[in-house]
């Protein structure tokens, strides 16, 4: 199935919510460290002009957002389902309690626990949430000073190449230098959010890899044993990171 035959507007965003980031998973509890020192790193001795950060296809998940909150002047939510949009929206303001224990995980790096402020009123100052079809990404190319993409571009399609061309976007609206983190979902068959199912494409490390490497400087990928699956039909998580390369490639 194409991504533009999928019903987006049937996602159950809070049954979404409620399964997967209601409590703090194990996979998670893994990737939140690699994420925050990964961008902890980059932005330790930045004196630069504005940050602005985008995660591509926020979907209902707010912890790659929250792992940009110390860094960024701006932080874009960038998403197609208009459930998803409304779930966000509704989290500007004053987001739910359940991410707190993320944003706990995050404190675990100085860079973070040293905030100057109330992580909701930084949370609701930085950052919007945009409506959008990742394939329109390619009129942004360089917009991007840091980015995140969390289990979207193999959880929209059934088709490689779409899966390919996905990530090709998230990575062209990335400026050259931009650190990045993206996850995916290892040899998905696709899944559920309430009653709708949703399409997936079967990628492992190879896959993400080469979708990768021709837009990235020092990329890293890397593979989370699934240690209580957090639902049927897929083998593992894959966590890639590095900075977009300087070549137009």
């Amino acid at each position: 199935m194409k991504n533009a035959e999928v019903a987006w507007s049937a996602f159950d965003s809070i049954a979404y919510v409620d399964h997967n980031y209601r409590d703090l998973q194990a996979e998670d509890a893994e990737i939140l460290p690699i994420l925050r020192d990964h961008f902890a790193g980059h932005f330790r001795n930045h004196r630069g002009g504005p940050v602005y950060g985008i995660d591509v296809g926020a979907g209902a998940n707010l912890y790659p957002a929250l792992s940009m909150l110390p860094w960024c002047d701006e932080i874009t939510l960038y998403e197609r389902s208009p459930s998803n949009v409304d779930y966000l929206d509704s989290q500007v303001d004053s987001y739910a309690k359940n991410w707190d224990q993320f944003w706990d995980a995050l404190c675990g790096n100085k860079g973070y626990g040293a905030l100057d402020t109330d992580p909701r009123e930084r949370f609701r100052k930085a950052v919007k949430v945009q409506q959008g079809d990742i394939f329109d990404l390619e009129r942004y190319a360089g917009r991007w000073s840091v980015g995140t993409m969390f289990f979207v571009a193999e959880s929209m399609t059934s088709s490689l190449d779409e899966f390919t061309l996905g990530v090709e976007c998230f990575m062209r609206a990335l400026a050259p230098g931009a650190p990045f983190v993206a996850a995916f979902m290892e040899h998905s068959e696709g899944y559920r959010t309430g009653e709708q199912f949703f399409p997936a494409c079967d990628v492992g490390e190879n896959e993400v890899r080469d979708s990768l490497e021709p837009f990235a400087d020092g990329l890293k990928v890397h593979r989370l044993e699934t240690k209580a699956a957090v639902r049927d039909g897929y083998s593992g998580m894959i966590l890639s990171y590095g900075w977009r390369g300087n070549s137009d490639a």
